[in-house]
């Protein structure tokens, strides 16, 4: 079950990761700059963002693997349109069809875990669905790049649409029916489950603490790729390698960070992932062309930090939910994730701009403004209670 979640948010990461390494050539393309480029990544988020909020008034109400069949086949639908789209607006409606459907599907892979393992395991099959980040990076993404070389831009969203379908199929046969929430929900209105949702003080500073994880990371993540080659830092031919490395370091490192979350405790080694992630984070917006083994050295790093943060704040964040509620909570979280990260991003398209040579000044300040909204995000993770423990 873990193996096959993996492979669906492998499909939901890979589609959106894509985007940014393929920048330069859908810059070039398409003929827009780094703010329409922003846009273009954002689209996907917002959309997400808007899937989740309308998602919270049903997602408890039905049976979750017929749920996430329905989604994920939607997804597909609309990850194939990204390929046969002709031009920049067509590119973003699709773009925005495939976020309203992809954006709920992490949401649905983080509440099937929570409802099946108990919380003494929650971390390790946190970490082994998240290995999906790790996989994609490492084959997703280069694959992608590798496709788009020879094809054109469109073929790694045709390529990810074959997949998709197979894996659809996968689920079909390995998720678990899990319909024993739905009766308690039915019994109660829409907008009260909702209400007690967001009036949860508990849940509040949880949905904080998400919105500020991923805002953080995407004032900055979205422009690596587009930083690396303006600036000389790396080739064409070379940026495969960042994801590359970064990918199997993280393959290795989450399932171990998993593993030490429930040891340690998840608290604990958040904070540390976080305050390592800040080191990657400002050298990445500082990066100049000093060869490939620094960049691969600083980029790979950033990897395992950024997901290294990820696998306890998530596996804390299921936690905050109170049981009865986790649908809806989970929903309306990945609904503030996407909505950070699309906000992020823009922020970040504002922020970098381009010199008339080409090249992309000031993302050092983006690297600023994520170092800043990690402090917060340090002091609101202390403040989250887990339901699911005593203490």
């Amino acid at each position: 079950m873990l193996l096959t979640l993996a492979g669906i948010q492998f499909s939901h990461i890979v589609d959106f990761m894509m985007m940014m390494p393929l920048g330069p050539m859908l810059t070039q393309s398409l003929g827009i700059g780094p703010a329409a480029f922003g846009l273009l990544v954002s689209a996907y988020t917002f959309s997400a963002g808007a899937s989740g909020l309308l998602a919270t008034t049903y997602i408890d109400r039905f049976d979750r693997k017929r749920l996430m069949l329905v989604m994920f086949g939607l997804f597909t639908l609309f990850t194939l349109l990204c390929g046969l789209a002709p031009n920049f607006a067509l590119l973003m409606a699709a773009r925005m069809g495939a976020g309203f459907f992809g954006g709920i599907l992490n949401a649905m892979t983080q509440t099937i875990v929570a409802d099946v393992i108990p919380f003494d395991r929650r971390g390790r099959a946190m970490g082994v669905v998240m290995t999906s980040f790790a996989v994609g990076t490492v084959a997703g993404v280069p694959t992608a790049l590798v496709l788009a070389n020879h094809w054109g831009w469109p073929a790694p969203f045709v390529a990810l649409a074959g997949f998709s379908v197979g894996l659809w199929g996968l689920a079909a046969l390995t998720l678990p029916v899990l319909n024993r929430h739905t009766q308690a929900v039915r019994e109660q209105k829409v907008w009260t489950v909702i209400a007690r949702t967001i009036r949860d003080n508990n849940h509040q500073r949880a949905l904080w603490l998400t919105a500020t994880m991923m805002f953080a990371s995407f004032c900055v993540i979205p422009y690596i790729t587009l930083y690396y080659q303006n600036n000389g830092i790396l080739t064409t031919s070379q940026l495969p390698y960042v994801y590359l490395c970064g990918g199997v370091a993280t393959l290795f490192t989450s399932r171990w960070i998993g593993a030490m979350s429930d040891r340690v405790g998840k608290l604990t080694v958040f904070r540390r992932m976080l305050l390592l992630s800040l080191i990657p984070l400002m050298a990445t917006t500082l990066m100049q062309p000093w060869g490939l083994a620094v960049a691969l050295l600083v980029s790979t790093l950033f990897f395992v930090a950024m997901n290294g943060r990820m696998v306890p704040g998530m596996a804390m964040i299921a936690s905050a939910a109170n049981p009865g509620l986790r649908g809806t909570f989970m929903t309306l979280n990945g609904a503030v994730q996407s909505a950070a990260m699309g906000v992020a991003s823009v922020v970040g398209g504002l922020i970098v701009t381009p010199t008339p040579d080409g090249r992309l000044a000031h993302y050092w300040h983006a690297g600023l403004l994520g170092v800043a909204i990690s402090g917060v995000t340090y002091w609101l993770a202390g403040r989250v209670r887990m339901y699911d423990k005593a203490s």
